[in-house]
Order: C-alpha cells, then structure tokens, then sequence
C-alpha cells in the first residue's frame, strides 16, 4: 500500500494529488493508495482518500505503507521516519500556489543533504520512476539507515556461542 499526505496546511496542494491518481488510472502504481487530501480541491477517482484523518489512524496508516509519500512539511516526514520508513518528500512550492513560499523545497535539500534519510522530489515527473524504483532507492542508502538487526543479531550470537564454550 503507498499512503499519501499532504498535511494540514489550508492551501491546496492538488498537484500531487492528481498526479498520483493519474499514476494509479494509468497503471503507473499497481498498489492500493490511500490519501489524506487536506485542503486539496482535487477530488482522487482511483484512491481512496480522506480530507483528514485523526492522528491515529495516520499513524496506522504509515506504519503499514510500504511506501509513504508526504509534502514537505517537517512533522509530516518525520513520523514514517520514527517509524522506520524512508518517505518520498514532494515539497509544496510557492510557483505554483501551494505554500508562501519554497521554505519546503530549501529544508528537504537541507535534509536530503545532511541526513540521507529522505527521498526529495524536486519535480513532480520524478515521482514516478521513484515509486517504481523505491526498493532499489532504499537498498542502495547509506547503511546507517537501515535496521541493525541482522548486525545485533550476529554478534549477539557470537557471545552466546563464546559464553557455550567457556
């Protein structure tokens, strides 16, 4: 499932709701969406969607995405990130009426720069190879952001065989 948000800022950000539901009519996205729309005036005819959702269920809904699309809104990004999810961040912009101005696009470079834990998207046409790639994307990031487990896992098992012997 990719889940979408735009937050709750109360300018539309239509852009990229339509845009996925395109992606999703045309095929581009074979998985099920789900949206939380906001403000947006575009009305989705492929996904299902919400305006707002309580902070429960956006909660549930990111932790069982395989793929969590959000603006660029710092609290919107931040929680898949506490969850363990790499988000693709398609930031508002002010050219084209969606915020006051590009404070979005600037702070997810910023962050795609220092942290290496988001996916930006500066241009909407990127969404697409993206999604389709995201497995990829997310395989090839610094280690650093992936589980430790395996690596807890292993040496956790090298004690216990170690403490066996003695």
């Amino acid at each position: 499932m990719i889940f979408v948000t735009v937050g709750t800022h109360e300018q539309p950000f239509n852009r990229l709701i339509e845009y996925v539901d395109n992606l999703k009519k045309d095929g581009g996205i074979t998985d099920e969406v789900i949206m939380q729309t906001g403000f947006s005036t575009y009305e989705p005819k492929f996904c299902k969607w919400s305006r707002l959702l309580p902070y429960n269920e956006m909660v549930q809904s990111v932790a069982d995405a395989r793929i969590v699309i959000t603006h660029g809104g710092p609290a919107s990004f931040i929680m898949p990130l506490q969850i363990g999810k790499i988000p693709i961040v398609v930031s508002r912009r002010h050219e084209f009426n969606e915020h006051v101005n590009n404070h979005q696009v600037e702070f997810a470079k910023a962050v795609a720069k220092r942290m290496g834990n988001i996916i930006p998207i500066y241009e909407i046409d990127e969404l697409k190879n993206v999604i389709a790639d995201y497995d990829k994307i997310i395989a090839e990031m610094p280690s650093v952001l992936k589980s430790n487990n395996n690596k807890f896992n292993k040496r956790l098992e090298k004690i216990v065989e170690e403490l066996e012997i003695k």
